[in-house]
């Protein structure tokens, strides 16, 4: 896979897994996904599949919000995530399961394959190898494997979500998968030589954002994805505590909340509005209210538009965006964005 552009010696800052030059060859990761969806085998019939569960934790289990949101959209039957050890009551032979691991080894995931299977119902694996990928070859199910070489689950997005969607394709669930994903990777292409520029947006955000707190706000299902990656990956990379909500829920809830303390959230939040062409009419008018109400109780609010043809593409043109955003603020603090010694202390004491 081609890497990404450079982002030159100066900006690079520590990243001993190569996280920047993976966000920047997105694009190339999205294109090379196409061929292992059309390699995949053993896929159900059409008329077989009445649901669709997405299993899987962390970076793998976000292809699941990423399904969801063009499934809103697209797909014909729904598609529940499953983000546990066990897979739904409901799951049945008229399920796909779309189980998916980084490392093949993810625990709650093996279970709920386990659980899966043996209530009859049809899985698609996606694995890097492991456990889950072997126990796919013996259970004769569809296989989709991550290919070596990329850094971390978080950097795979592209590899793990688009054979899932050509599979999908195939099947005749998702008619025009390779035209979205193609639209997809030219918005990507141009994004990345924006953010690889020294006028690069992601650049003067992160200074914005300093050493404050990011709240990400996205409306509607696209948007709710693409504000659960920005806070998930400002965590993991930055190593940074962040939150995330959506529109309209939080119109009726958590802008409450702002109503005390202003002294100091002004000092410690600031807001993210992602945008996007597939809100509703009304959630523009929410977020000219929010910007409104808000503006006076935090140290700033940030609006960053998705560019791209169609769902697919905006989504993961604000994914790839948050992506660098996060990246830079881990540069701005000096701040390794690929290890994360936090999780791993936790498996190593959940392992003893």
């Amino acid at each position: 896979m081609a890497a990404g552009p450079d982002l030159g010696p100066t900006r690079r800052g520590v990243d001993t897994l190569g996280l920047r030059d993976a966000a920047l060859g997105m694009a190339d990761q999205v294109a090379a996904a196409v061929a292992v969806g059309e390699a995949v085998t053993d896929l159900p019939d059409r008329e077989e599949i009445a649901n669709i569960v997405v299993a899987g934790m962390g970076a793998s289990g976000y292809v699941g919000d990423v399904l969801g949101t063009v499934g809103d959209l697209f797909l014909p039957i729904p598609v529940i995530k499953a983000k546990g050890y066990d897979a739904p009551s409901f799951v049945g032979s008229d399920t796909l399961v779309v189980a998916v691991s980084f490392s093949g080894e993810t625990e709650e995931t093996l279970q709920a394959a386990e659980e899966a299977q043996a209530a009859g119902a049809r899985l698609l694996v996606v694995a890097g190898g492991g456990t889950l990928a072997r126990r796919a070859e013996s259970w004769g199910a569809a296989l989709a494997p991550v290919p070596a070489g990329l850094p971390a689950p978080r950097a795979a997005v592209g590899a793990m979500t688009v054979p899932v969607l050509i599979a999908l394709e195939r099947m005749g669930l998702f008619p025009g998968a390779h035209g979205w994903i193609a639209a997809a990777v030219e918005q990507l292409r141009r994004r990345a030589d924006q953010l690889a520029s020294e006028q690069s947006p992601a650049v003067a955000l992160a200074r914005r954002l300093g050493r404050t707190l990011p709240i990400a706000y996205g409306a509607g299902a696209l948007g709710e994805a693409a504000a659960t990656r920005w806070k998930t990956q400002v965590n993991e990379n930055a190593k940074t505590p962040a939150f995330a909500n959506v529109l309209p829920e939080l119109c009726h809830n958590e802008i409450v909340g702002w109503g005390q303390h202003g002294d100091l959230t002004r000092q410690v939040f600031q807001l993210l509005f992602l945008r996007h062409d597939e809100e509703h009419p009304q959630q523009s008018r929410r977020f000219d209210a929010l910007q409104s109400v808000l503006d006076e109780v935090v140290g700033g609010i940030h609006t960053v538009h998705a560019e791209g043809e169609g769902a697919l593409a905006q989504l993961l043109d604000l994914i790839l965006v948050g992506d660098m955003v996060s990246l830079e603020l881990a540069a701005q603090e000096g701040v390794d964005p690929g290890p994360v010694p936090a999780l791993d202390d936790l498996k190593r004491a959940l392992d003893a």
